[in-house]
């Protein structure tokens, strides 16, 4: 009897300790207007994504959807348009996974849209396979698609005034590490069938979504544009849809047990997104809505710049 009661403390202990660690929650305090403004959220019909444009659309902000899956996204606005009342959320499509799609999308959004204040890089994947580019899923998804968009809007942002970039990375980002002649050679930060390989893959490319933001920031001084990184806490999403069934059969248990809902995943980009006098923190990392140190390897300035230059090649920008 006494065991028993022992493992129950061991493992409420455990619990309690990892809600307040690992799987900490927040809730955003920001509460900028967002009426006739204009935000893009990539990934916007589900997951994270679609509990931001959700809250967004909520405020009165016009909510771009970019995404792939054109049904999905109907079901997604049409949720979102029966909880919130608004009328002002729309599809574009948007498959991260081909530059040419990430070119359409901008050359759409720049004649069809004449502002941009809110750029919501949130989309993200954990699998293995090319983009239609040849490049790493993960490095092509997760960051060079990203990339490609960003820059490709940013005037727009900088014309509009005050816009924010927000970038999804990952607490993976620490275990990332950036590879260049791997990256020149093989087209990819990591890849292969197993799930720790694709894992570490995943890892490497939010190095990329920091490297990116801190870079980013460093060029948009001058302007009235800032840029943040997040990461979002352990989501219950569908970021790892491609993992094999036995990983599911593994990850489902725990998901439900610890892993944060969307709404609550949300709640660090609402914060960098609504929250007023963050612009003296543009480039930094944030955290269940606090902005955190990250290790030196993420805020590195020349590995930053390089990696900035080489995306710049392999995205056709230089």
């Amino acid at each position: 009897m006494f065991h028993l009661l022992l493992v129950a403390v061991v493992l409420l202990g455990g619990y309690i300790l990892l809600t307040q660690t690992l799987f900490k929650r927040s809730k955003c305090k920001g509460n900028a207007a967002m009426s006739g403004k204009t935000v893009i959220i990539t990934g916007g019909n589900t997951g994270i994504g679609k509990a931001t444009a959700l809250h967004l659309a909520r405020k009165g902000a016009r909510v771009i959807l970019a995404c792939r899956n054109k049904n999905k996204a109907a079901a997604a606005i049409a949720e979102i348009e029966k909880e919130t009342g608004s009328t002002d959320v729309i599809y574009m499509h948007l498959d991260l996974a081909s530059l040419k799609s990430v070119r359409s999308f901008a050359e759409t959004f720049l004649k069809t849209e004449s502002r941009l204040d809110l750029l919501i890089n949130n989309a993200g994947l954990v699998a293995d396979g090319r983009t239609e580019d040849g490049y790493g899923i993960e490095f092509g998804v997760n960051h060079l698609g990203h990339f490609l968009l960003t820059n490709l809007l940013l005037e727009r942002m900088k014309k509009t005034g005050g816009g924010r970039v927000i970038t999804l990375s990952s607490m993976a980002h620490r275990w990332g590490h950036i590879d260049f002649n791997a990256l020149v050679a093989n087209k990819d930060l990591g890849t292969g069938r197993y799930s720790w390989q694709f894992f570490h893959a995943y890892c490497n490319s939010k190095l990329c979504n920091v490297l990116f933001t801190h870079e980013l920031a460093k060029r948009l001084k001058g302007t009235d544009v800032t840029c943040y990184s997040v990461h979002p806490g352990v989501v219950r999403t569908e970021l790892s849809r491609n993992v094999s069934l036995w990983q599911k059969i593994f990850i489902q248990p725990v998901a439900w047990l610890l892993f944060l809902d969307p709404e609550t995943g949300a709640q660090t980009t609402l914060h960098c997104a609504l929250q007023e006098g963050l612009e003296p923190l543009s480039g930094k990392y944030f955290s269940c809505c606090e902005a955190q140190e990250v290790s030196a390897h993420a805020r590195d300035d020349k590995v930053a710049l390089k990696l900035w230059e080489v995306s710049e090649k392999l995205c056709g920008l230089a």
